[in-house]
């Protein structure tokens, strides 16, 4: 199969509900803030885990 693979859409999926209910997807109007929303997507295990992934420029 070509592209992404279903587990990994469901990764994103996840990342994303939790990356929202963690507040890192709220205001995305610097760099920061996006890039803190983008590791939070990715990272989201580590949100589980209480790590904390704002970035401060």
């Amino acid at each position: 199969m070509n592209g992404i693979s279903i587990s990994g859409l469901i990764y994103f999926i996840i990342g994303l509900v939790v990356a929202s209910n963690r507040g890192y997807l709220g205001d995305l109007s610097t760099i920061a803030h996006i890039l803190s929303a983008l590791l939070a997507i990715v990272l989201w295990p580590l949100l589980l885990l209480g790590v904390n992934l704002h970035l401060v420029f």
